[in-house]
């Protein structure tokens, strides 16, 4: 019984975690790193192939997003997750492949050029296609048998549409053991989704600390905040443009601005338009209206009880194809343009910024996190000028923070969460978040709380069954960030295709003598066609 840190150490994207137990191979989330990558991380110590099943807390990429790529590897096994997660990584891990497709090709064609390697993507729309389709979904509260010797059970964890905690009891060796990953913690009285529902119980928890350090400011009424916001930009004649992630952040967004049309807060600009520029918004749209028994809270349940779309209004627009997403920025109208990436990394909105940032009378407005190194976070942090397409562009645009919009707890929020478990565990695991919010968490709740607390870098090994750390992971910051977007060639795809096929055979002991021979007899006609 043992538990291997690998992603979102002493960092908050990457979410990884490889649990050994019942001679089960299992990952707990597979994300990607977004923004900085201060530390390296370490491989995943068996091959993709030797995976039996992925548990996944939600959907977003930094906890998602290397899935393809798992299966590009040689992952055969099952994908559990909460049904609207499963309904969101259909066309998030898409979306995905289509970036990593369309920067490939843009690398490749500059690399020619300068006669550079080629690059060769993370994975394509094929393996996010089979991923998809490897997805096993289960409802809230739902306990299930994983493997013999192993339940779970997903719990409303309240950041995202269909996010999860997640709890595993293990039985080994006569020892039953249970270890909850916290999943990334909601933020309280979110719009549309409910609040995190706590755990009493668990030998051992892992959780995040994205926001470990410091408490939200007390939220403002966002409604009145918004309405103030684009009131003066429109008096300026300017636009109002705001970064937001695809999935969760947007449809938020849409309940505010519902909610501003309906009150007639807008002064001159009653029928103002709304543009939601972001094929990937569009479609993560259409998946809330319809997960909503079950994901809904109380307050959106209302809405659509009485017949009201709680995001969807007069005067809301979508943008799918580029020539409608580049025709946005010739209207002459002042306007609210809501595009992806959140963090500016990527996506049409940094088309959208290099129109609008230089632009005195526009503003540019944040409403979530924006990593280190990101962008978003450069520009936040008052950067004079940016970089957009090669083009230097000078930031005029009023910049602007929605104070507390989160979709992540602060501490106190983390700490209820943590203090709900009635008996302290036997250690807590802190993880997702940046170096020093890792360190002065878990220096909280260790010194402060009295909880056997622990922050562990990519690489520590723990055995569950003596609580001991067998292997500590290394501090090891990254000096040059290599291209780690780097998929496998075609060869290493072969070597992969290997390593299955030796997880196939093994799989076949014990098999009839017939279906044995057969086996055989295929794989000698396969070498014997190709070696040469």
């Amino acid at each position: 019984m043992r538990l291997v840190f690998l992603g979102a150490t002493h960092e908050v994207t990457g979410s990884c975690f490889y649990l050994e137990a019942c001679g089960k191979h299992i990952l707990i989330d597979c994300g990607m790193e977004q923004g900085r990558d201060s530390f390296e991380n370490q491989e995943l110590p068996i091959s993709a192939a030797s995976v039996d099943a992925v548990l996944l807390t939600h959907a977003h990429i930094d906890h998602s997003g290397k899935l393809p790529m798992l299966y590009n590897q040689g992952f055969r096994g099952e994908i559990h997750a909460t049904g609207a997660t499963g309904a969101l990584c259909d066309i998030m891990l898409r979306d995905s492949a289509h970036i990593q497709m369309a920067e490939a090709e843009w690398r490749n064609r500059k690399g020619k050029r300068s006669g550079g390697k080629a690059y060769v993507p993370l994975y394509d729309m094929e393996d996010a296609m089979a991923t998809v389709r490897m997805f096993v979904t289960h409802d809230y509260n739902e306990r299930f048998v994983l493997f013999e010797g192993i339940e779970v059970r997903f719990i409303d964890v309240g950041h995202l549409l269909g996010s999860a905690s997640i709890e595993i009891w293990i039985t080994e060796a006569g020892v039953t053991k249970k270890i909850v990953f916290s999943g990334d913690i909601g933020n309280i009285d979110q719009p549309l989704i409910n609040n995190p529902e706590y755990i009493n119980e668990a030998d051992y928890v892992v959780m995040e600390s994205t926001y470990g350090d410091r408490n939200h400011e007390i939220p403002p009424d966002y409604v009145t905040e918004l309405s103030k916001i684009i009131q003066e930009t429109f008096g300026r004649g300017g636009n109002l443009v705001i970064p937001s992630f695809a999935i969760g952040r947007t449809q938020v967004l849409l309940y505010y601005i519902r909610k501003i049309k309906e009150d007639g807060l807008i002064k001159g600009h009653d029928n103002f338009k709304v543009y939601v520029d972001s094929p990937l918004a569009i479609e993560a749209t259409h998946i809330y209206e319809k997960n909503i028994a079950g994901y809904f809270d109380k307050e959106a349940m209302e809405l659509i009880n009485a017949g009201i779309n709680p995001i969807k209004f007069p005067g809301l627009k979508t943008a799918i194809t580029s020539d409608e997403s580049k025709a946005i920025n010739y209207i002459d109208e002042p306007k609210v343009i809501i595009s992806a990436a959140g963090m500016c990394d990527a996506g049409r909105i940094r088309h959208h910024l290099k129109h609008n940032l230089w632009r005195e009378d526009s503003t540019i407005l944040f409403v979530g996190h924006q990593s280190e190194g990101s962008l978003g976070r450069i520009i936040l942090d008052g950067a004079p000028e940016v970089k957009l397409f090669g083009e230097v562009v000078t930031v005029n645009a009023h910049i602007r923070r929605l104070h507390g919009v989160s979709g992540h707890a602060d501490r106190d929020g983390l700490i209820r969460w943590l203090t709900a478990i009635e008996k302290k565990p036997e250690r807590v695991f802190v993880v997702h978040g940046d170096d020093k919010v890792c360190e002065t968490f878990t220096e909280y709740i260790r010194d402060e709380l009295g909880y056997n607390a622990y922050a562990p870098y990519s690489g520590t090994v723990v055995d569950l069954l003596r609580n001991v750390i067998v292997v500590e992971g290394q501090r090891i910051p990254v000096v040059r960030k290599e291209d780690k977007k780097k998929a496998a060639t075609i060869y290493e795809k072969l070597v992969n295709a290997g390593k299955r096929l030796m997880i196939v055979i093994q799989h076949n002991k014990g098999g009839t003598n017939k279906d044995l021979a057969k086996f055989t007899s295929q794989i000698n006609a396969l070498c014997d066609k190709w070696d040469r």
